[in-house]
């Protein structure tokens, strides 16, 4: 695949990222923008905010969704069309930024775990798996989506490299993880100072 063919792979990947299922959904079922009330991320957790765990699971399926589908592509037609593991690495970059920079919302976007989880099942479906249960056991275990957000976010890049070991694809992994945590900057301070919301409980 030509740079030029690739980049506009990568552009299309950043559209679909850019589509937040958290405001989308919340229209279809005439729930408050997202972005109006609780945390004021447009992610599936706010979502639920409502009580509305249908428009909830609606939203995090979609965000899930459109970031398996570019990098899965892309992971499936690699030999074919020549793509290659730095190509593979800037669609995975593309449709996750787009979901933190969305051009539809004037570049403010969620916090990208969904969609993260998403890109990482594309990669690979284990380890896609072993990312989303380690996020439940700490879910389960503390009740805070942002604590297993992070932690996540720290192990995704080590399942990464135990599978496949240090390579391009792996890189782009740990950026996202990056980026996740730096989006979570205010929960992090919240976490720390007891002022986090858990898990289902209404933040006003």
């Amino acid at each position: 695949m030509n740079i030029l063919h690739l980049l506009v792979f990568a552009a299309l990947a950043y559209l679909l990222g850019s589509v937040s299922f958290a405001i989308v959904v919340s229209k279809l079922f005439r729930l408050a923008d997202p972005r109006t009330f609780g945390s004021g991320n447009p992610g599936a957790t706010n979502v639920l905010r409502t009580g509305n765990k249908a428009a909830a699971a609606l939203t995090l399926l979609g965000d899930c969704l459109k970031g398996v589908v570019p990098v899965a592509l892309a992971v499936t037609f690699d030999e074919r069309l020549g793509i290659g593991d730095a190509g593979i690495a800037l669609i995975s970059v593309a449709v996750f930024a787009g979901h933190l920079w969305p051009v539809y919302f004037r570049f403010k976007g969620g916090k990208g775990v969904a969609t993260a989880l998403g890109v990482l099942l594309g990669l690979n479906p284990v380890l896609g798996v072993a990312t989303a249960l380690t996020w439940v056991v700490i879910a389960y275990a503390f009740r805070y989506s942002s604590l297993a957000a992070l932690v996540s976010a720290l192990f995704a890049p080590f399942y990464y490299t135990l599978l496949f070991g240090l390579n391009t694809i792996g890189l782009a992994v740990l950026l996202m993880s990056v980026l996740l945590i730096w989006r979570h900057k205010t929960n992090i301070g919240n976490l720390i100072s007891g002022k986090e919301s858990k898990i289902g409980k209404p933040n006003s």
